[in-house]
């Protein structure tokens, strides 16, 4: 039963390897994004909700965040193991999905964090050619990840639940460190 929880900057390549291992795996990628937008798109009760923060340039608030991790981990396809991707951002989402993963029985989790140095991210995410990512924007979303982040990556190897992987590699050796740490 493999659970995994995925850290790390953006542009470590967390969305890319998280796909290829849960096709692997076979088992479900789950972004909190995605989750976002399909709440959205269907018209959930929480997608409306959602919605309405979004249309006023608002965040989403953690709670209802929560929320929809905890109804898309009780989905039956999440029973056999999942890769969470975007989900905790900070420690008390951390303290909430720990709670969560016992009350539902699916305890076991580990945590990946993919590393890689500032100016790896931030050439892999210039190259990426998207119009809000120029050199400012993407240090100061690195400072802010750093910030929030940080504290995570104490808490979950405070636990013994953290495994670190070097993200700057090519993505096949990235990809073969995941499978042999989740082989071990």
């Amino acid at each position: 039963m493999t659970r995994l929880i995925f850290l790390g900057p953006p542009g470590a390549g967390k969305g890319t390897q998280a796909i290829t291992l849960a096709e692997f795996l076979k088992i479900p990628h789950i972004s909190t994004g995605d989750i976002l937008r399909q709440a959205i798109q269907d018209q959930t009760p929480l997608g409306i909700k959602a919605q309405s923060y979004m249309d006023q340039g608002e965040l989403v608030p953690d709670q209802l965040v929560q929320d929809l991790v905890e109804e898309r981990l009780n989905q039956p396809d999440t029973k056999t193991g999942w890769i969470l991707d975007g989900f905790p951002r900070k420690v008390t989402q951390a303290a909430f999905l720990a709670e969560l993963l016992q009350k539902i029985g699916q305890g076991g989790e580990r945590v990946v964090n993919l590393d890689a140095p500032d100016d790896v991210v931030i050439t892999r995410l210039l190259g990426r050619g998207r119009k809000d990512d120029n050199e400012e924007v993407i240090r100061r979303r690195l400072e802010v990840y750093r910030e929030e982040t940080a504290p995570l990556i104490d808490y979950y190897s405070d636990r013994q639940k953290l495994l670190t992987v070097n993200g700057n590699q090519s993505q096949a050796e990235v990809t073969d460190a995941l499978k042999n740490l989740i082989a071990a």
